[in-house]
């Protein structure tokens, strides 16, 4: 019996060291990120993230939890939204004071543009409305001005396709920066009537283009020219992340770079460059935190 009382006592005492160890990495961890607090800009303006077709906001969180676990921000809500474009908050109001606020962008209807379409853009423009619901929205309960915007795969035309056409609407926010990750803006790998074999010329301008693109042509006049953008692709071995082509993902240039502020691309190589694994991979976290929020 005693013995029994002692093997007990011993796993116990063994629980406590492993939970107090736990909590002492966790605090070096949470120590260590926010000594970088001061490599952060601290400002109102917030973020959006815009998810891709048949997603969810899971595929924004480990991006937003990763900004606030490096002391970006500690204000995370999200924006639910219905298939008639009722936008729902859910999650801890941000407050008047609040720092980089995030906001995730859950779509109910995820597949709003269907795959078997031969012509994308008038799915791709009607389904662009959803991101205009959540900026009104968010400019109502919020009064924010300004908004920075980022986008993986479908999210990413929905978000072009928004800004072609409210661009000059001066009641919503302007946009701040943009980071577009895995875009898909001349087709994607499957896509019906998608161009083949495309090539870019010195401006980004491809050779082929697919109904999708050709919808967005005007934001070479349109695009803010206040606002910078970054764009992430994948190329995993094959000059493409898997879903979509290096030169799909590159002819974005051709419709921003002569206008916006500023534009850079970075190509992310390997297993976690694939199309899905591009908003779980940590080396876009870190290059995210670096252009919407550092010094």
């Amino acid at each position: 019996m005693a013995k029994k009382k002692m093997l007990v006592f011993i796993i116990v005492i063994i629980i406590i060291l492993m939970v107090c160890l736990g909590c002492f990495f966790r605090y070096s961890y949470l120590n260590k990120a926010t000594s970088k607090d001061k490599d952060i800009i601290r400002s109102s303006v917030p973020t959006v993230f815009v998810h891709g077709s048949g997603s969810s906001y899971h595929a924004e969180q480990q991006m937003a939890n990763y900004a606030k676990l490096n002391g970006v921000t500690n204000t995370i809500v999200r924006a639910n939204v219905s298939r008639s474009g009722k936008v729902t908050w859910i999650g801890n109001s941000i407050k008047k004071d609040a720092q980089n606020p995030i906001i995730e962008v859950n779509l109910v209807n995820n597949k709003s543009v269907s795959a078997r379409a031969t012509n994308q853009a008038p799915a791709l423009d009607k389904s662009s409305i959803y991101i205009k619901d959540v900026l009104i929205s968010m400019q109502k309960k919020y009064h924010f001005t300004k908004v920075n915007l980022v986008g993986h795969s479908m999210g990413n035309l929905q978000i072009a396709y928004y800004l072609c056409n409210n661009t000059t609407n001066i009641k919503l926010p302007k946009l701040q920066k943009q980071v577009s990750i895995a875009g898909h803006y001349d087709g994607y790998i499957g896509e019906l009537n998608s161009p083949k074999k495309v090539s870019l010329n010195h401006e980004g301008r491809p050779n082929k283009m697919d109904t999708g693109y050709r919808g967005i042509l005007s934001l070479r006049e349109k695009f803010p020219s206040n606002a910078r953008v970054l764009n992430i692709y994948g190329n995993t071995g094959g000059g493409s992340d898997g879903s979509v082509t290096t030169a799909s993902a590159k002819s974005y240039r051709y419709l921003v770079s002569a206008r916006a502020r500023s534009y850079q691309e970075k190509e992310i190589y390997g297993e976690k460059a694939q199309h899905s694994n591009l908003h779980e991979n940590i080396e876009v976290d870190r290059i995210l935190v670096k252009f919407l929020w550092g010094k």
